[in-house]
């Protein structure tokens, strides 16, 4: 066997594409490759639909996008003539009246060979089987004498649906040496051990190396991490990637009997509240700079939202592209105008004050006839919210900075947040971080910033504000009926009904007030249409308010917190399996 078949390089380009700039991600390729080739690379792998962007969404079932990608896909086809190394690139293919999410081999300025994606999630903010075909289970390719197989992201996720074909056991059993995986796996909080547990898995079940490298970027909701790994046979960690950054590594197989290992560089990951930061920074970074915003506008309330906003603002774009506004009323404390301006001072961003008493006064004035009659209320409250809102999108206008607002996942979630005010904008880092991790992340922020942040080492939100009691952030002249619980009694109930969907029975169980739980469940479900008018924001959990939880606005059912029915079996007809397996045909 020649000393050519006993090695093989392969180049991991964990980069950050943008949707829909076919252009721009081909000369991503491009230089990928340019790097692959000074690396002695045999091959580059890019991952999943680079060519497109990570997730398409209907805009991949545009014939004109469908040809655009094919047209860039063959002109690097093309390329590869010149006896560089082979790429995996990922692309819509369409085929006999078919789209597809392919993975294109291009080598010797062909594309020598398609794979397609067989196993469609459609769960979460997956939607890929309205908009692909299943592709058949096939074989490996080859590269360099060498047999690879590859799967396409959801092929190893075998534990989502017991329809799902085992693709990695096709490809070791078809001659396959090693796996390569291409992905786009939004980021969510401890997904770097779901992550882990599949690809071992995989490993354990065709004793075969595996290479798992995922896209790094923010698109609109979604947080793509990056952290791309690659696990030897005998499940050894191989290499580790680093998150929230692109990186381009070289990875150097060396045969020993039947079995190829490598052994890499081990990037450290970053994992809680740090990664959840990280992400925050990464969504808005990307948001701002792929949507051509100059920058952003925040309002500065002194309040702990609008401070971790502004931290994460500036650590994405730097000071020169973040503009503070504080827009206080009558009942705004001294000392939440002070710490605003403390605030602003330690990030050194522009700042206002804009006093916004007279505005206030006139829409007053000029509803006061209509509202002569009628007791003062939430009405009058909410108007300086709107007022506020007003203003900063006139600034907006005026500058084209972009409006970040500021509300935390818990005040959102129960409707303590004012549409057309306080939930005006373009985008929320926060929108997916409750109010017991917002103070926790400012607090982190004092002591450490992520690699790669922008914004000033130290602390850069005056403790006054992480300190002083959450009470005092309520709404002004809020009756004590209206009053939340203390934020970890709210977050541990919304935790309970937003991401594991307990009915109320189980969380009064947990130790929860009957009536503080039914009463959250009420704000939660009545607040559904103010959710769907809030500014797209960073996703982090596993669940949120995005694209993955979708109830009807219009909706009367209400769980009563009573125990459960029991399903009563002795009702239901059953079919024998003989007669069901012979109808089905």
């Amino acid at each position: 066997m020649t000393e050519r078949l006993n090695a093989f390089a392969v180049t991991l380009a964990q980069l950050n594409p943008t949707v829909g700039d076919i252009a721009g991600n081909a000369a991503k390729v491009r230089a990928a490759r340019a790097r692959a080739q000074a690396d002695g690379a045999d091959l580059v792998l890019f991952p999943e639909l680079f060519i497109a962007g990570y997730p398409p969404e209907d805009l991949v079932l545009k014939p004109a996008f469908q040809a655009a990608c094919r047209a860039a896909i063959e002109s690097l086809a093309r390329e590869t003539a010149d006896g560089g190394p082979a790429m995996l690139v990922g692309t819509p293919w369409v085929e006999d009246g078919k789209l597809y999410n392919a993975c294109a081999l291009l080598d010797g300025g062909r594309i020598a060979a398609l794979r397609f994606k067989c196993n469609l999630p459609n769960y979460g903010v997956f939607d890929e089987k309205r908009l692909f075909s299943r592709g058949p289970a096939a074989g490996p390719v080859t590269v360099r004498g060498v047999r690879l197989g590859v799967p396409v992201c959801e092929d190893i996720w075998l534990e989502e649906s017991g329809d799902y074909e085992n693709i990695v056991e096709t490809l070791a059993e078809t001659g396959a040496e090693i796996i390569l995986v291409p992905n786009a796996s939004p980021y969510a909080r401890d997904k770097n051990d779901v992550r882990l547990s599949v690809v071992v898995a995989r490993v354990t079940e065709s004793g075969l190396p595996l290479v798992y490298l995922n896209q790094v970027c923010g698109q609109d909701e979604l947080v793509f991490d990056g952290a791309s790994f690659a696990l030897n046979g005998d499940l050894s960690l191989a290499a580790q990637l680093p998150a929230f950054a692109e990186a381009i590594v070289t990875l150097r197989f060396t045969r020993s009997g039947d079995d190829w290992r490598c052994t890499g560089p081990v990037a450290e990951q970053l994992e809680g509240d740090q990664a959840d930061y990280a992400a925050c920074v990464l969504g808005l970074r990307d948001y701002v700079a792929k949507n051509g915003f100059p920058g952003v506008l925040l309002g500065i309330s002194g309040g702990i939202d609008s401070a971790l906003c502004a931290a994460i603002a500036v650590d994405a774009l730097g000071v020169d592209q973040v503009h503070g506004v504080m827009l206080p009323y009558h009942y705004t404390a001294p000392q939440s105008i002070a710490d605003a301006g403390e605030l602003a001072g330690h990030l050194g961003i522009r700042y206002e004050v804009l006093p916004i008493a007279e505005a206030v006064n006139g829409f007053e004035a000029i509803l006061s006839g209509l509202f002569e009659h009628l007791p003062p209320d939430i009405t009058e409250e909410n108007l300086q919210a709107r007022t506020r809102g007003t203003l900063l999108m006139a600034i907006s206008n005026k500058t084209g900075l972009m409006v970040a607002t500021t509300g935390n996942k818990s005040e959102m979630s129960v409707g303590y947040a004012t549409l057309y005010g306080d939930m005006n904008g373009g985008f929320n880092p926060i929108k997916d971080i409750y109010k017991t991790q917002v103070f926790r992340l400012a607090r982190l922020r004092n002591v450490w910033k992520p690699e790669g942040a922008l914004g000033p080492a130290g602390e850069v939100i005056p403790p006054d504000i992480i300190t002083r009691p959450p009470t005092a952030e309520l709404r002004e002249n809020q009756r004590d009926e209206d009053s939340l619980p203390p934020y970890e009694v709210l977050d541990g109930i919304l935790e309970r009904l937003v991401e594991r969907e307990e009915p109320l029975e189980a969380i009064i169980a947990a130790g929860f007030d009957r009536e503080t739980v039914s009463r959250i469940d009420h704000l939660l479900n009545v607040a559904e249409y103010k959710r769907r008018q809030a500014a797209p924001g960073v996703k982090v959990t596993a669940r949120n308010f995005g694209r993955d939880r979708r109830y009807p606005i219009t909706n009367r059912f209400r769980d009563k917190g009573g125990q459960l029915a029991a399903p009563d079996e002795t009702l239901v007809s059953r079919g024998s399996r003989a007669s069901i397996d012979a109808f089905e045909g």
